[in-house]
C-alpha cells in the first residue's frame, strides 16, 4: 500500500489543492496521521476539531510569526499591518475599529445595494452566449461590495479584480512574480497610498476614512502598516465570495434538478449557501505556530512547530459531518460551523457579507428562473491559498 510519505504531500506547492487525488490524500490524513509533519517542523492538520483548538487559543499557537503557508515573514521580512498576522492585544482593537461596519444592522442596510449591484450584473449577461462567468459575474459583484464599503470611487473599480489576483499569486512566495503581476501590486500600492492621504485631508463616510484616522495603542498607523491593511481588506472582501459564487455555480450547472428545486424554493438557499461554502471552501488553508511544547489531539507538538490547517479537510471530517461528509448535499442542516471562514478569534469579519453575497446572487438567479450551463473546463489560479476557478465558460439563458 502506498504510504503517506510516497503520496508528495506539500502544500506549500501552487497547484498542490488541485490534483486528482487531493480529497482521497485529505481522508488518509484525517485517519492515519492527523497531524503529519511533511517538512521539518512543519506540519499539516487535518481535523476538524484540531483546527478548532489552534484556532482558539492564540497564546499556544500564534499568528505573528507566519500564516501563510510560504509566509515572508518565515524567511526574515517584515509584514507591516497585516490583520491577519496580528495576535492578541493588537489584533482585537482592529478588529473593535472594523466591526461597526460588519454588524447585523450595518448588513441589512447594504442589502438592498448589493441586491441592485447583483441585478444589473445579470441584466448585463447574454442570453445564449458564452461568456467567462467569472470575469462578467462572480468577479465583479465582491470587488463593487468593498470597494463600496472602502469607498472606492466608482470610475476606479475595475482594476481591483486584476490586483487582487497579482496579490494571491504574490502570497505564494515561492514562484517568481510575472511583470504584470510586478506591476499591478505597485499599481495598487500607489493608488491605495495616494487614496488614503486623501482620505485623510477629507475623509467620507466610509471604511478607508475610517481606517486612516484610527488610533490603536496610542498612535496613527504608518503609511506601510494602512496600505498593508487595506490590501488585505480588498483580497478578503472578494476572494473568499468570488470562489464560492463560481464553485456554487460549477456544481449547480452539474446538478440542474438540484438548483431547480432550489428555484421552486428560495427559502433552501440560505442552508444551500452553507453547505456549498463546505463543500468548496475557497480559502483552502492557515498556519500557527506553536509557542510552547503542547498537545492537539493527543499528538505532541513542539515549540515553534509551524502547523498548516487544512480548511477542506476539516470541511469533510467524517467524525463531524458523518459518512456522507463527502458528498454534497443541498439539504444537509448545518449543525457544526464549518471551518470555510476559519474559527476563533480570526474568524473572516466578511463571512456575514459572503453569506449575503451569495445569498442574494441565487436569490436574484431564482427569481429570473435563469438557467445556466457549464461549456467548458474551468482555469484555476496558481495559488498556496485558494482554490477558485480563475476563469469558466457558461452560457445562461
Amino acid at each position: 500500500m502506498t504510504t503517506l510519505d510516497d503520496l508528495a504531500i506539500d502544500p506549500r506547492v501552487p497547484g498542490f489543492f488541485l490534483r486528482d487525488d487531493y480529497y482521497e490524500v485529505l481522508a488518509r490524513l484525517r485517519a492515519e496521521a492527523p497531524i503529519f509533519e511533511f517538512a521539518p517542523g512543519i506540519k499539516t492538520v487535518a481535523r476538524h476539531g484540531d483546527i478548532r483548538e489552534i484556532s482558539r487559543d492564540p497564546a499556544r499557537f500564534c499568528s505573528g510569526r507566519g500564516v501563510l503557508v510560504n509566509d515572508p515573514l518565515r524567511e526574515g521580512h517584515a509584514v507591516e499591518g497585516s490583520i491577519i498576522h496580528m495576535d492578541p492585544p493588537t489584533h482585537g482593537h482592529w478588529r473593535k475599529v472594523l466591526n461597526r461596519e460588519f454588524t447585523v444592522r450595518a448588513l441589512a442596510a447594504m442589502e438592498p445595494r448589493v441586491r441592485e449591484l447583483t441585478a444589473e450584473l445579470l441584466d448585463t449577461l447574454p442570453a445564449g452566449e458564452e461568456v467567462d462567468a467569472v470575469d462578467a459575474l462572480t468577479a465583479p459583484l465582491p470587488v463593487l461590495v468593498i470597494c463600496e464599503l472602502l469607498g472606492i470611487p466608482a470610475a476606479d473599480r475595475s482594476a481591483f479584480r486584476r490586483w487582487s489576483d497579482a496579490t494571491i499569486v504574490a502570497s505564494d512566495g515561492r514562484s517568481a512574480l510575472s511583470e504584470d503581476d510586478t506591476a499591478a501590486l505597485v499599481e495598487m500600492f500607489t493608488y491605495l497610498g495616494s487614496l488614503a492621504e486623501a482620505k485623510l485631508a477629507d475623509p467620507g463616510d466610509d471604511l478607508l476614512s475610517l481606517l486612516v484616522q484610527a488610533e490603536i495603542e496610542g498612535r496613527r498607523r504608518t503609511a506601510g502598516e494602512l496600505l498593508t491593511f487595506i490590501m488585505s481588506l480588498v483580497v478578503a472582501g472578494n476572494e473568499t465570495t468570488r470562489h464560492l459564487m463560481s464553485g456554487s455555480l460549477i456544481e449547480l450547472a452539474a446538478r440542474p434538478d438540484e438548483r431547480d428545486a432550489l428555484y421552486a424554493d428560495p427559502e433552501r438557499i440560505p442552508g444551500a449557501v452553507e453547505e456549498l461554502l463546505r463543500w468548496i471552501t475557497p480559502i483552502q488553508q492557515f498556519a500557527r505556530t506553536a509557542t510552547v511544547d503542547t498537545e492537539v489531539g493527543g499528538i505532541p507538538v513542539a515549540e515553534g512547530d509551524y502547523l498548516v490547517m487544512l480548511y477542506a479537510s476539516g470541511n469533510r471530517d467524517e467524525a463531524v459531518y458523518g459518512p456522507t461528509a463527502g458528498e454534497l448535499d443541498l439539504a444537509r442542516e448545518p449543525t457544526t460551523p464549518n471551518l470555510a471562514f476559519g474559527f476563533g478569534e480570526h474568524f473572516c469579519l466578511g463571512a456575514a457579507l459572503a453569506r449575503q453575497e451569495a445569498r442574494v446572487l441565487f436569490e436574484e438567479l431564482a427569481r429570473r428562473r435563469t438557467t445556466f450551463t457549464q461549456t467548458g473546463e474551468a482555469t484555476y489560479l496558481p495559488s498556496s491559498l485558494v482554490r477558485g476557478p480563475h476563469a469558466v465558460p457558461f452560457t445562461f439563458g
